[in-house]
Order: C-alpha cells, then sequence, then structure tokens
C-alpha cells in the first residue's frame, strides 16, 4: 500500500494532536527531503516549532495505519521514498 504525501501530512497532525492535546486543526506539518538529514517534517502547533526525523514520521505512519485502516505495521515494513520529479514524498507499507 502506498501512503500519499497528503495521508502522511494527516499521520503527523494526528499523530502530534493527539501527543500534545491539542484540536487537529492547530497542527501544520511541511515534510522534506535531502540528501544529509534524509526525510524529515517540522510541526509547528500552537506558533512552536519542532522537526521531526524519519523514525518520528514512520511512528507517526504506524498510529495512522492502525488508526484508519485498521493494519498493524512495523517500522521495517514502511519506506519513505522522495519523488523528485513529481515533488511528492511517499510511504510505501507492507505488514511482516
Amino acid at each position: 500500500m502506498r501512503l500519499t504525501t497528503d495521508e502522511i501530512v494527516n499521520a503527523v497532525c494526528l499523530h502530534t494532536s493527539e501527543r500534545q492535546q491539542v484540536p487537529v486543526t492547530s497542527v501544520e506539518v511541511e515534510l522534506s527531503w535531502d540528501d544529509e538529514q534524509g526525510f524529515t517534517a517540522e510541526v509547528w502547533v500552537e506558533g512552536r516549532s519542532r522537526y521531526l526525523v524519519e523514525a518520528n514520521l514512520k511512528e507517526s505512519i504506524m498510529r495512522y495505519m492502525l488508526s484508519e485502516y485498521g493494519r498493524r505495521v512495523y517500522p521495517s515494513g514502511i519506506t519513505m521514498v522522495a519523488d523528485e520529479e513529481l515533488e511528492e514524498i511517499f510511504a510505501d507499507v507492507s505488514e511482516d
């Protein structure tokens, strides 16, 4: 199964809002990828910014897959993919 950029953003928003106990509408996310840092996200919650690394993104995806699709997945079953031509980031998810 492939998650789109929008679904990854939704996963991070839902997970962050749950952890920070704030409305999901108060969370903003910007995904990025580069050679040095790999996959990251900058997350703003009520005006405060923080960075998430790939492991944090995979944690959000795991929770999203369980809550939205009823599928339990593990970090080893999630592969992050950057498509530079489309300027999109995807997550390929498989069950281990």
